[in-house]
């Protein structure tokens, strides 16, 4: 299949280019450039632009396995931010800025300036593309205010009036009940996913390796059942979040994101907490590769809404919006089998 050919492509390229090494050299305020023209040049950023326009026309549900690599592999730019972002310009028929753009949900503030904060990735972005109560700014990076926030590479930025103004305002249309967080939430679930399963297997070669009483530690029955546990949390977000990616076209249902971010956001915690508890003091050090998946488990449970945001989404979707049972509900949510075990 077309998809499964591009995740292979996306995994190779990630391998060889996208190193902890250099995870780290980038987030210790390194240059993203040559990793992003290895991602740009292959293809990547244009997967959901329709071919008409010079992309390759992919569907969501195709891009669930580049965006769970991007999370397995903690990579440091915002690939799928900007796969969203050309995709939705695109369709505006709106001019599609070179480099890497964030994608971020802005407040107007009396004055007119416009403040996002936090703008996710938005310290290794060149442009941000901001939905807010007047519509949508296109707005470069270069020209914000900006101020560090709690993860290292995303950023605080502020623009004042006479920059909103003068920048471009694509008129983009997303159908109804849809926003700028929900399709990102979609996406973070997916890296959640993929972030959440490279911690497990970790783990486990961890507890398979490391020998304590002249057996490995993943002998004994308390590791068992931390692994027990956080498989069942990881396999049931990878479901989920391919749920919250599968369908038609470019934009998701609204109520399949909400139960992906949910479960992921959920997952992050225990899943984090049980990798840590396994390899001991050693899996908290800054040298050790886990903290850059833990990290960033930590870090994505928050973007776009954590689980209690997406467990009242979902809970409104069943005391509004659904005339019939629970089991009803999540029946007609979960009817895709075709689209998620592909």
């Amino acid at each position: 299949m077309e998809d499964d050919l591009f995740a292979d492509a996306a995994r190779q390229l990630l391998q060889g280019e996208c190193t902890p090494a250099r995870v780290r050299a980038i987030e210790a305020g390194g240059s993203p450039r040559a990793l992003w023209q290895s991602l740009e040049q292959a293809g990547f950023a244009d997967a959901l632009v329709p071919e008409h326009a010079g992309g390759a026309g992919l569907a969501l549900a195709q891009l669930f396995d580049v965006w769970s690599q991007a999370g397995a592999h903690a990579l440091p730019v915002p690939l799928g931010e900007t796969m969203l972002a050309r995709a939705l310009l695109a369709g505006a028929g709106a001019e599609r800025p070179p480099g890497a753009i964030a994608l971020v949900q802005g407040l107007l503030q009396p004055d007119g300036s416009l403040h996002c904060e936090p703008v996710r990735l938005g310290a290794v972005a060149d442009s941000v593309l901001v939905q807010h109560a007047q519509g949508w700014s296109l707005l470069p990076v270069a020209q914000a205010q900006s101020k560090p926030a709690a993860f290292c590479l995303d950023v605080n930025l502020r623009w004042s009036a006479e920059q909103v103004r003068a920048a471009p305002a694509p008129a983009i249309a997303l159908p109804g009940g849809l926003d700028l967080r929900t399709l990102q939430a979609g996406l973070v679930a997916a890296q959640l996913a993929g972030a959440l399963m490279e911690v497990f297997q970790r783990t486990l070669q961890y507890a398979n390796d490391r020998q304590q009483f002249g057996r490995p530690i993943g002998k004994f029955q308390a590791i068992q059942h931390q692994l027990a546990v956080m498989s069942e949390h990881v396999f049931a977000a990878r479901m989920a979040a391919r749920l919250g990616c599968a369908g038609q076209g470019i934009f998701p249902e609204r109520l399949r994101v909400a139960v992906a971010k949910a479960r992921c956001s959920q997952a992050a915690l225990a899943v984090a907490e049980a990798a840590h508890a396994i390899h001991g003091a050693m899996g908290f050090t800054e040298e050790y590769d886990l903290q850059l998946l833990t990290r960033r488990l930590h870090a994505w449970r928050q973007t776009a809404g954590s689980e209690s945001y997406w467990h009242g989404v979902a809970g409104a979707a069943l005391v509004h919006g659904h005339a019939g049972s629970t089991l009803d509900l999540i029946r007609s949510t979960t009817d895709i089998t075709a689209d998620i075990t592909a």
